[in-house]
């Protein structure tokens, strides 16, 4: 049995806070105790509610302010000689540099958020940094070098009854497996998370949840109504707590779902919409994938070859600055698709095609009508709005 999903991240005067809060609520309620705590000269209080303002800063896209913020937290932990609050400091700027895509970054502060926990006593943060590498890794493609450490925090989540992180677990396994083609057992491990999640009251996981559901009834089953039917669910809970970035990544699955259906001047709108929302709160990651859908439907609409090649050039270099294993594969792609392959590309694809298991051998099918496009590999379940 799972109880009601709680923020750990809300503490100190705060932990009266639902994790459904508005962040708007947050970043107000949060603000006003930092303020009294430094006037008090209280660091510890100061280094808690500081948390909670990273937190809402970050969550709603304003990525200065939760850097000044989490690093002011990790500042006045340290003055008042807490270690586990340094630790969630830690944790939140790790959380932060991977929103932003600053990778190497993500795992030097999320580690050391790891090590401060422990030495802290407090093994909730430990589980969140942890979990914060896990996601970093699983992120930029590095499948087999994390996904043993998501299943043994999932069986530690599900034996401390603990709904909030069970269910980031599941989702983020069920990610893998539907990136790497298993969209059964992906649907089912959505579909428990959703579970888990709406009868634990966390409407932000089980916003996640619906999403990735969403994504394997598209491309799985090629049902957009009921895809668009459960992001539009999925949007009525981001809107309600103002989950900025989680609300720019349904968007651009929506894209994704109306490009598979063949609905290309509304998934441009979507994605466009989508890449304007990125920019807006700095996250490249968001950005290049959403410009990326964009680029494929513009191509649909008749763009001209030439400047569709000379795009998906620039966003593999693009996506490989960021550091996404699977960046090269995922433009090859789309240029294979377009019909605007490279030879460099064609070299990628054909390495990536050797790395992957031999099939085995199928009776030749009877002549059918020509394919629609390819469907993309999902590419995110992003912790920006987590």
């Amino acid at each position: 049995m799972y109880g009601k999903a709680f923020a750990p991240e809300y503490q100190g005067a705060l932990t009266t806070l639902s994790v459904n809060s508005s962040l708007d609520d947050v970043l107000a309620v949060g603000t006003e105790r930092l303020r009294a705590a430094e006037r008090a000269g209280e660091h510890g209080e100061a280094a808690r509610s500081g948390l909670a303002v990273a937190e809402a800063h970050r969550r709603l896209g304003q990525v200065r302010e939760a850097d000044r913020a989490w690093k002011a937290s990790y500042r006045a932990a340290r003055d008042a000689g807490d270690i586990a609050a340094m630790a969630w400091a830690l944790w939140s700027g790790g959380t932060l540099a991977r929103q932003r895509g600053a990778f190497p970054l993500a795992r030097r502060l999320l580690g050391l958020a790891a090590e401060l926990g422990e030495q802290g006593g407090d093994i909730v943060v430990r589980g969140y940094s942890l979990a914060g590498l896990a996601e970093t890794g699983r992120i930029q493609g590095d499948y087999e070098a994390v996904g043993r450490l998501h299943e043994q925090l999932l069986a530690e989540a599900r034996r401390r009854g603990e709904a909030r992180h069970t269910v980031w677990a599941l989702e983020g396994i069920a990610q893998m497996h539907r990136n790497s083609g298993d969209h059964d057992t992906a649907y089912a491990l959505f579909e428990e998370a959703a579970r888990i999640a709406e009868g634990a009251e966390d409407r932000r996981g089980h916003a996640w949840a619906l999403r990735g559901l969403a994504d394997i009834v598209s491309a799985r089953d090629g049902d957009t109504a009921r895809a668009l039917g459960l992001l539009t669910e999925a949007e009525d809970s981001c809107r309600a707590m103002n989950l900025t970035g989680a609300l720019a990544y349904n968007h651009k699955m929506r894209g994704n779902v109306l490009y598979r259906a063949g609905r290309y001047p509304e998934a441009r709108r979507l994605y466009t919409q989508a890449l304007d929302e990125f920019r807006a709160m700095g996250e490249p990651r968001g950005e290049a994938l959403s410009r990326l859908g964009l680029t494929k439907a513009l191509a649909r609409l008749g763009r001209d070859r030439g400047e569709t090649a000379a795009e998906l050039a620039e966003l593999a270099r693009e996506l490989e600055r960021i550091g996404l294993r699977h960046a090269r594969e995922m433009v090859a792609r789309a240029q294979t698709e377009l019909g605007v392959e490279t030879s460099a590309t064609a070299t990628a694809r054909t390495h990536a095609e050797a790395q992957a298991p031999t099939p085995e051998p199928t009776p030749t099918p009877a002549p059918a009508p020509a394919p629609a496009p390819a469907p993309s590999v999902s590419d995110e379940h992003a912790a920006v709005g987590r």
